[in-house]
């Protein structure tokens, strides 16, 4: 069974009859439609051939039908002779809409440069770069194609991708000839080069793959520049950590990319060759990312889509901080339930109310409104807003919105399986120093993090390592002391152990002792506790002397370049990724098997 238009095809020549009836009624009428049907009866792929060079869509969904169109077993459970059952999703209307865009730059020719943002997962490489690709040299539109990626590997799999489509699809294969065959031979008796990064079709056409840090800069086949450059998520996370990392990437594509192929040609008015059509296809990353920059960018025209269709003066915040959606985090996030009862009784809460709870996205079909997008908005908001909703606009605002906190005897009533003290310790004690962080943080059987006790105060050197005695002296079950040494490269360790030494309380004591430099950014090492923290994962003890300045001080968090002061959360984070860390050796315990009567 093929399933279309809300139509069902028992067979793929009914199917394909009415897609060519559809399309060509787009194209002329009516009347025409069943007239070139009917004398063209005998030869359906031939006039599907023709009519596919004025139509990137048909052309997709006729000669690729089993990558785009649904298809399923039979009634009977048994396979259909003349089709393969698949697993592909129903489209969206976005999803037309890029291959609209797609006729407009490559067969109208109406535009050069083309920047889709898309969200993650939204198959925009399978709409925009492969079946794009394979159009494009089936009818030889593109002499030499340049496809980009992030990395070498990522470039060779969307290569792999495509030479799969020409080696297996047999329509394409009986209507355009084998365009990849590797025992060919050319005119000047050489064979086609086909490899990881390279292809030479039969039809004279030619594909190269490039990573991102690869320079284009002269770029050419025999002579011929690009016709075509297609980047696929052309950016990485590491062309994004800096200003200066930012300013790169952008200036690469505008001084490379952009001048790697040629201008249109016209002769006595008449454009008589188009210029090289530049895509860029991506999400956005930073604010001043290189696909948010492209955006901007009044020379290219641009698509920009959002997971969740928001309605105007809408903001995600505005349904997920509804109230049923508030129960349903609530109740996804209570601590008095194991991981497993709090998604379980999260969904029933979800499925209960779900006509009220539901929100209109642009692929229906493959996003459920709480498993695949409350979830993953929840678990990391900043991930979400950037690859789901292609929004960075929010650098600069608060990072946490909320900190749960609890009394000493709240929090003591827990089991815990494991315990550490962090510290993050300053040089200086001026008023624009920074302030002493340490923090006892402990795991509980229900995987939450509980800081146990903090401290948060300017200190010299001698006096900070006392308060960090006091503290271990305060909290017997720690068994794992970090520290961060950067400020004294472990002087400070040295005499924190010999103040433990002439502790009373403490003498005598072994802890596991964790001493290295910090290298990592620490925007990017505090971005991994923000949803933890504002989900009420990570508990902050609310009796200690510093608690109140603490919690204000992370709710205060803009990211390192807006903040004065980051040094309690700072602190916090570093405790939250190293105590993951620690393994728990459980001791076997030996029982008399005769005290089981055997």
């Amino acid at each position: 069974m093929i399933y279309f238009d809300n139509l069902k095809f028992h067979t793929q020549l009914k199917y394909e009859v009415y897609l060519l009836g559809k399309y060509l009624t787009k194209h002329y009428d009516s009347e025409t439609a069943d007239r070139v049907l009917k004398a063209n009866s005998s030869d359906l792929d031939n006039l599907a051939k023709a009519l596919g060079a004025k139509d990137i869509e048909f052309f997709c969904l006729y000669f690729m039908s089993d990558t785009f169109v649904v298809k399923d077993l039979n009634k009977d459970g048994s396979i259909p002779e003349d089709h393969k059952p698949n697993v592909a999703r129903q489209l969206s209307e976005g999803h037309y809409e890029l291959w609209s865009i797609a006729n407009d730059v490559f067969v109208i020719d109406k535009r050069d440069k083309t920047v889709i943002i898309e969200p993650r997962g939204y198959a925009k490489t399978t709409i925009f770069d492969m079946s794009v690709c394979v159009y494009l040299h089936c009818y030889e539109k593109s002499i030499f194609t340049l496809l980009g990626a992030k990395t070498d590997g990522d470039a060779t799999q969307f290569l792999d991708s495509i030479k799969k489509v020409f080696n297996e699809n047999q329509k394409i294969i009986k209507c355009f000839g084998k365009l990849i065959d590797a025992k060919a031979i050319k005119v000047n008796g050489e064979r086609y080069t086909i490899n990881a990064n390279e292809v030479e079709f039969t039809n004279c056409t030619y594909i190269r793959t490039v990573g991102s840090g690869t320079s284009v800069r002269g770029a050419n086949w025999g002579g011929i520049r690009p016709t075509v450059v297609i980047a696929d998520d052309f950016q990485s996370k590491d062309n994004i950590l800096t200003e200066a990392a930012r300013e790169k990437q952008y200036n690469k594509w505008t001084t490379e990319v952009e001048e790697v192929g040629d201008k249109a040609v016209y002769r006595n008015g008449r454009k008589i060759k188009a210029a090289t059509k530049i895509i860029a296809i991506g999400t956005v990353l930073h604010i001043d990312c290189l696909m948010s920059k492209l955006a901007r960018n009044n020379d290219y025209f641009t698509v920009l889509r959002r997971a969740i269709v928001l309605k105007d003066d809408e903001t995600v915040e505005d349904i997920f901080e509804s109230d049923l959606w508030l129960q349903c985090h609530d109740i996804y996030f209570d601590e008095k339930l194991n991981e497993d009862e709090r998604k379980e009784k999260a969904k029933q809460f979800y499925d209960d109310h779900k006509e009220e709870m539901q929100f209109e996205t642009w692929w229906p079909e493959k996003w459920d409104c709480f498993n695949d997008l409350a979830i993953k908005y929840w678990e990391n908001r900043a991930a979400f807003m950037s690859e789901f909703m292609n929004d960075a606009s929010s650098i600069g605002e608060k990072w946490f919105k909320s900190v749960a906190t609890r009394t000493k005897e709240e929090i003591e009533d827990h089991v815990f399986t494991k315990t550490m003290l962090c510290i993050d310790p300053a040089s200086t004690t001026s008023k624009k120093s920074d302030f002493t962080a340490m923090a006892v943080g402990s795991k509980a059987t229900n995987d939450f993090t509980y800081i146990r006790d903090l401290l948060m105060k300017k200190l010299g050197y001698e006096q900070y390592c006392k308060k960090a005695v006091e503290m271990l002296e305060r909290n017997p079950d720690v068994t794992h002391i970090n520290i961060e040494r950067n400020t004294f490269q472990g002087a400070d360790v040295v005499r924190i152990k010999e103040l433990i030494a002439e502790s009373p309380i403490l003498k005598g004591k072994k802890y596991e002792w964790i001493n290295e430099m910090q290298k990592k950014n620490k925007d990017e090492k505090i971005s991994t506790v923000v949803d933890p923290v504002n989900n009420g994962q990570i508990i902050v003890c609310s009796d200690c002397e510093d608690s109140k300045e603490a919690v204000n001080q992370i709710l205060d968090f803009q990211g390192q370049l807006y903040t004065t002061h980051d040094d309690m959360i700072d602190c916090i984070s570093e405790l939250e990724n190293k105590i993951k860390t620690i393994e728990v050796v459980q001791f076997a315990t030996i029982m008399d098997r005769r005290k089981l009567g055997l």
